[in-house]
């Protein structure tokens, strides 16, 4: 639950990035769509605030983003636990003075037809896609404001429609939508932007599993990349603040679902 730092040895020479010297903070930074949002905000020079559940994975990202970033914070955290959300929120207040992007890539996914799927995987599910980001983004609102800053939302397209089988995630993820666009509403006039974005099929951990699940074999070159969810978020946070990306969708260029 502690928190280490990852400096590089020097700084990158060149014209600096639009982002660098940003404050960030990414959930889910440990792997897939999260590490690489993570990988590029280091990239732009940014300061990153890497939270995940596994210590020794948020190091090894921590690695690679130090090469770039002038500084790396891990903060190591359940999302599925209220209690460590909260003790998240308070140590992030308690380290920085304001953040200028905060990214929710954290999303957990278990299957279940409406008919039959067990209420704890509901529960689950909202707890982690949902509630959680929730109660972060509240938490961290004053730091926020500091900055007039963003919140992304790493959404899914099964918020845009439903599934079959997967009902209880897809309920999870319209929620999640739901509370995007209700705080984009809140807080547009105090200067923080909101985006959600709304990928489809991408080659992380997750969707492997979602293709087990499915009795499918798994091709992740005919899939979108993480890098390429990454690309979009960093497009959308460098834009003068004057505008304001409200949605973005993604799909894979073959499509084979």
């Amino acid at each position: 639950m502690g928190d280490s730092f990852a400096r590089p040895s020097g700084t990158p020479s060149g014209a600096e990035p639009p982002l660098a010297g940003r404050i960030t903070v990414v959930t889910g930074a440990s792997s897939g769509i999260g590490r690489a949002v993570a990988l590029a905000l280091a990239a732009q020079r940014a300061t990153v605030c890497l939270v995940g559940r596994d210590r020794d994975r948020l190091a090894d990202v921590a690695g690679a983003a130090g090469l770039t970033s002038p500084c790396v914070l891990i903060q190591q955290a359940d999302l599925s636990r209220e209690d460590e959300v909260q003790q998240l929120a308070g140590r992030l207040r308690a380290e920085l003075t304001s953040i200028d992007i905060l990214v929710h890539s954290a999303g957990v996914f278990r299957p279940g037809a409406f008919t039959s799927a067990a209420s704890e995987d509901f529960d689950f599910l909202y707890h982690v896609n949902a509630r959680a980001p929730y109660r972060l983004t509240q938490a961290l609102l004053p730091l926020l404001r500091a900055s007039r800053g963003q919140v992304v939302f790493i959404n899914s397209s099964a918020a845009l429609g439903g599934a079959t089988g997967n009902g209880l995630y897809t309920a999870s993820k319209h929620a999640l939508r739901a509370l995007a666009d209700s705080l984009r509403q809140e807080v547009n006039a105090d200067g923080i932007r909101v985006l959600s974005v709304y990928p489809g099929r991408v080659a992380t951990p997750l969707q492997r599993e979602v293709f087990a699940n499915e009795g499918r074999s798994y091709d992740p070159a005919a899939l979108l990349q993480p890098e390429h969810i990454a690309a979009m978020v960093i497009a959308a946070a460098s834009l003068p603040h004057g505008a304001e990306v409200t949605d973005i969708s993604l799909r894979p260029t073959r499509k084979s679902y």
